[in-house]
């Protein structure tokens, strides 16, 4: 199975010349991405044929009525007949279905109308008659027939359209070139689609620091106290304070974290965020922070090793643009988005940031809050034993052992596209890829979900295995950085070994493919007592099984049976 070209390759299929938008997200949005163009107008015949090659994302955008003919007739003041444009609609939709199973994925924008196309005017959302209720019936039914297919995504352009205005809207552009959309709205598609293409690149960014001071709240907390900062009240600036937590707050519903990078005395912010009656961010909402007199990319980076995340993954919001300088200069791998001066617009600037997009949304994302602050009392609480081994024994560590199915697998390749430090072969697969290896009966991929008397992480470990005759081989080896060091590494060699064990194999080899970032998958194979035969060959003699930490308690999920050599 091949993995997922590192260069972007997009092919576009439209009903209008769409050569301006390829350009714009070759030259501009995504530098070096490989573009392809089908046919003009030949929508239909592009869909009945195939992608140019599984590492290809398709763009298909059409107008509403060069698909569905009901909906041209009721843009000529026909009666509206809503069951047929229905399934007209699903028709379309059915045949996006059989394309995308050539393709990495699909990316379908949403049909919208020009601005100045009024249809029945105010009975135009009258549902039977109006176009516009007509259209977002239609919109919903696309939506809803590509629910189900996860390597196809609806894109909202009536949100371009929005953006721009009337000027995203131009006639005299399609008698002209046959584009009905200004350059405007095609630069707004073209951020959007690359946002999405880093998306599926597994590239998102999952953390945000914030400075405190005129950023969380207005006023210096150090001068006034926590009573006189302004936030939250009656008065418009504390209310647009406010609503700029609450837009954070929301953020880590997806799987987004905060921490903090602050000049303040850090027991002086902690008392304003665990007293101020207004605050929406509490200590248990941040990750971490560092709130210190030091330098703020130092405290970044410092904060990063904490939290076991590289600078690719940051964004940093603060109101001076002495330190946004200083920490785009010191460390350049970190989004530093201009901010503007004005709280008012603080919650729009953020939630228009293009660098959160995920192709899917998974339990552990939404409790990846909880999950963080857990892990920060479990590195406070180390204190108070001194003996490594019974810290780990008061855990409670618990592991649970599944196979990859529907319930788990969008976590499995969150997993896989994410993970850098503890990754064996750093194989980024897509989920149709993944499904297709797995599905392999000599392949064996094994998901471990991992809990503690401080909560659940949930599936943080894979264990991908090749059965070749008498030697397995251990493909990929992938653990969160959340739970490296517990000895959950080595319970999942314990079970990839029990389960080659169990199909015959008297030989289990690993080979890790050395990156500039899994350094630590390298450094724990040479502390395991895998016998290494190579600087990066480790192999196990199956005769034996491996030895399981004593702390990690190890269950089968049903139908997992020998997943754990006792």
């Amino acid at each position: 199975m091949n993995a997922v070209s590192n260069r972007p390759r997009v092919y576009f299929i439209a009903d209008f010349n769409i050569e301006m938008l390829a350009r714009l997200v070759a030259h501009t949005v995504v530098p070096g991405a490989e573009v392809a163009t089908a046919p003009f107008g030949q929508v239909m015949p592009a869909l009945a044929g195939a992608p140019p090659g599984p590492d290809w994302t398709v763009v298909v955008w059409t107008q509403p009525a060069s698909v569905v003919d009901a909906f041209h007739r009721a843009l000529a003041f026909e009666p509206v007949v809503v069951d047929q444009a229905l399934a007209e609609t699903r028709a379309y939709a059915e045949a996006i279905v059989r394309f995308a199973a050539g393709a990495r994925a699909v990316f379908v924008p949403a049909w919208v109308r020009p601005p100045w196309q009024r249809g029945y005017g105010m009975l135009d959302f009258r549902p039977g008659t109006g176009i516009g209720h007509l259209l977002a019936q239609m919109n919903l039914a696309l939506a809803e027939a590509l629910r189900d297919h996860p390597s196809i995504f609806v894109l909202d352009a009536q949100r371009w359209m929005a953006a721009v205005g009337p000027r995203g809207w131009s006639q005299k552009l399609w008698y002209a070139a046959k584009s009905p959309f200004a350059p405007a709205l095609l630069e707004e598609a073209a951020r959007d689609i690359g946002a999405a293409l880093a998306g599926l690149d597994g590239v998102a960014r999952r953390l945000v620091i914030v400075d405190l001071d005129n950023v969380l709240w207005g006023g210096v907390v150090g001068e006034t106290g926590w009573q006189g900062l302004n936030l939250g009240g009656h008065d418009h600036v504390g209310e647009a304070f406010a609503d700029f937590q609450h837009a954070l707050k929301g953020l880590t519903r997806r799987g987004v974290q905060l921490a903090i990078a602050s000049r303040n005395d850090e027991s002086t912010a902690l008392e304003a965020i665990d007293r101020h009656p207004e605050m929406q961010l509490r200590r248990d909402d941040f990750a971490g922070w560092r709130i210190n007199w030091g330098d703020k990319a130092q405290n970044i980076l410092e904060l990063l090793a904490d939290l076991r995340l590289g600078p690719e993954s940051a964004v940093f919001i603060d109101d001076s643009a002495v330190e946004r300088a200083r920490v785009e200069t010191a460390i350049p791998e970190v989004a530093v988005p201009d901010w503007p001066a004005d709280p008012a617009r603080f919650s729009e600037t953020l939630l228009s940031l293009r660098v959160f997009d995920s192709p899917f949304l998974t339990a552990e994302d939404r409790a990846r809050t909880r999950m963080y602050a857990a892990e920060r009392t479990r590195r406070v609480d180390p204190a108070a034993a001194g003996n490594l081994e019974e810290w780990l024994e008061s855990l409670d560590i618990r592991v649970t052992v599944e196979p990859l199915s529907d319930s788990n697998v969008d976590r499995t390749v969150q997993l896989f596209n994410k993970t850098n430090q503890m990754n064996l072969a750093t194989r980024r697969l897509s989920k149709t890829e993944l499904q297709a290896w797995a599905s392999d009966p000599d392949h064996l991929l094994l998901t471990l979900r991992v809990a503690d008397r401080f909560g659940d992480s949930g599936v943080t470990g894979i264990a991908g295995i090749s059965i070749e005759g008498a030697r397995a081989r251990l493909v990929d080896f992938i653990l969160s950085c959340r739970v490296i060091g517990r000895g959950i590494e080595d319970a999942m060699l314990h079970v990839a070994i029990a389960q080659a064990r169990a199909r015959g194999a008297t030989e289990i080899v690993a080979e890790l493919r050395p990156t500039p970032r899994n350094g630590p998958c390298l450094d724990f194979l040479r502390r395991s007592e895998l016998r290494g035969i190579s600087d990066t060959v480790f192999v196990w003699d199956a005769a034996d099984a491996y030895p399981r930490p004593r702390w990690c308690t190890l269950y089968d999920s049903p139908g997992m049976a020998a997943a754990v050599d006792q």
